[in-house]
């Protein structure tokens, strides 16, 4: 399998690029790259704005060189039009019958949620935790052919609605925490201590 790991976007609302803000020893971003372990041979990670952070970023992981997959660095040149696009982007570059797609400010998933994931069968497999979908999800390479035919305008919620949806329980907070304000990561760095 393969990894989208969505990086393009302005962290607008976090008052910091928080791709490269540290949590515990790593990146953020690493930290969600190194969950992919064990299950994927490639992360392909999506980069737009402030790319130049996330191409130092790589490259000081690739340096390390301890992961066991690819990693490569994909730009969205038109990253300003939104997610979707990224998401789009990310498609051209799989070649994997299954994949994943996450934001890279997800951080706090465990390593089991997406061994679960990975060996679940379907079209769209959602993690779930208290009854509230989460991330990442795997998707099936007829979702990837929807994503690349639709309009750039869409988005991915309109895309996955015409497809069955499986949620798997998982007893993992992480897969609803999302860094998208300076509280966000503050409540991240205090779950990653307690964990």
């Amino acid at each position: 399998m393969e990894a989208i790991v969505l990086a393009a976007g302005y962290s607008s609302r976090a008052n910091a690029f928080k791709m490269t803000l540290p949590l515990g020893q790593i990146s953020v971003l690493e930290r969600t790259i190194s969950k992919f372990e064990g299950v994927c041979s490639r992360v392909i990670v999506v980069a737009g704005f402030h790319a130049d952070l996330i191409n130092e970023e790589m490259a000081k992981i690739n340096d390390k060189n301890s992961y066991p997959f690819q990693m490569e660095v994909v730009f969205n040149e038109n990253f300003n039009k939104g997610m979707f696009t990224s998401i789009q982007k990310g498609c051209t570059e799989v070649k994997t019958p299954a994949f994943f797609i996450t934001p890279g400010d997800c951080p706090l998933v465990k390593k089991e949620t997406i061994h679960l994931l990975a060996e679940h069968k379907g079209t769209v497999v959602i993690p779930s935790y208290h009854v509230k979908g989460g991330h990442p999800i795997k998707l099936s390479k007829l979702v990837k052919q929807k994503i690349l035919e639709s309009d750039p305008q869409s988005n991915l919620r309109v895309v996955l609605n015409g497809f069955k949806k499986e949620y798997i329980n998982v007893d993992d907070p992480g897969v609803l925490m999302d860094l998208d304000t300076q509280d966000d990561y503050q409540q991240a760095i205090d779950y990653y201590n307690k964990t």
